[in-house]
């Protein structure tokens, strides 16, 4: 039998070589940059976290029982501290020592139903523990947050869990970090005190006439409580657009919120990350469009007379039963007003 014959390699045929193509290049990109837009998503709050101002707001001694749901005490205070001689004139602040509150807000986020933000005008006419019958106000020049929070506790009976301050300067930071917050006049407003001259209509204000706008009082009817009305609009606005998908995919944006945040705020030491992040998400929910609600703790006299001058009166019997439904946690039959 014969043998076989072997084959020269060199006549063997060979599929040509083709060049190896760059694949998945796109995708490396891609995911480069999703990576890079994670942890920018994560490193802005945990840096801005690391600068915000915390203090020992919980007063101590006996105190109401924790209830079901979160509450949280938002104050707006006139504080001119760290405001430069440049800064206290482009925002028209004045040159007042010590510090007062200009807004306070109870926050209601139940385990379960519609969250409900609560308007406490500051010049109701409280018992302040340890000095008598005074304005809401003076609790926080006479004994800061604790003695605030004390007094607010005693006259609602709820429990308060979480503190959130802001002041002057950082109010209008906040809102120039965003571009602006678009606002909706009902009429032409013009307050002299306040340094604003608004004309009717939707329009974008800045951080100096945002500013402006929720101070000014003497040229509204309704006083007082016509500006806490638009202290809610205006803190509503603010919060859903600061955790809206626009803010979010803009990076400098993003950022510049971040920083300006943590510069403007001032927490409780018990406050965390996630108790600001609710915080934020909860005031979207009572910003106009929401399914929140909001509201004035019920009136019985807005010029009530007193040695502190004209004082606004609760009425006390729907007072007490708001802020039972609020400890109840039944937010579901409340209505806006």
């Amino acid at each position: 039998m014969s043998q076989p014959q072997s084959i020269d390699p060199r006549y063997v045929s060979r599929p040509p070589v083709r060049p190896k193509k760059r694949r998945g290049w796109f995708a490396r990109i891609l995911g480069l940059v999703v990576l890079l837009f994670v942890l920018m998503l994560v490193c802005v709050p945990l840096f801005a976290w690391s600068k915000i101002n915390k203090v020992d707001a919980m007063p101590a001694g006996e105190r109401p029982a924790a209830t079901a749901g979160t509450t949280y005490l938002l104050v707006g205070s006139d504080s001119r501290e760290g405001l430069s001689r440049a800064e206290r004139a482009k925002l028209h602040t004045g040159k007042a020592v010590g510090q007062r509150t200009d807004t306070i807000m109870m926050l209601h986020v139940p385990e379960s139903g519609p969250t409900v933000l609560v308007s406490l005008p500051r010049d109701s006419y409280v018992p302040i523990p340890g000095h008598g019958r005074n304005k809401l106000n003076a609790a926080f020049a006479l004994g800061g947050p604790q003695l605030l929070i004390t007094t607010i506790e005693g006259v609602t009976g709820l429990r308060v869990d979480n503190y959130v301050e802001i002041g002057f300067g950082g109010f209008a930071s906040i809102i120039d970090s965003l571009g602006g917050v678009e606002m909706c006049l009902p009429k032409a407003m013009k307050d002299e005190k306040a340094h604003i001259d608004l004309p009717k209509g939707c329009q974008e204000l800045d951080g100096t006439n945002a500013l402006g706008y929720v101070r000014a009082r003497y040229s509204d009817p309704l006083g007082d409580l016509g500006r806490v009305q638009r202290q809610r609009e205006m803190i509503g606005a603010v919060a859903g657009k600061a955790i809206s998908p626009a803010t979010f995919i803009n990076p400098v944006r993003y950022y510049k919120l971040g920083t300006a945040s943590a510069e403007a705020l001032t927490v409780d030491n018990d406050s965390g990350v996630f108790d600001l992040f609710k915080f934020a998400r909860a005031m979207k929910a009572v910003a106009g469009g929401g399914d929140g609600i909001t509201l004035t703790v019920p009136i019985s006299d807005s010029s009530y007379s007193t040695r502190h001058g004209d004082a606004v009166k609760w009425d006390t019997a729907k007072a007490k039963a708001l802020f039972q439904a609020l400890k109840d946690d039944k937010t579901t039959g409340l209505k806006s007003s």
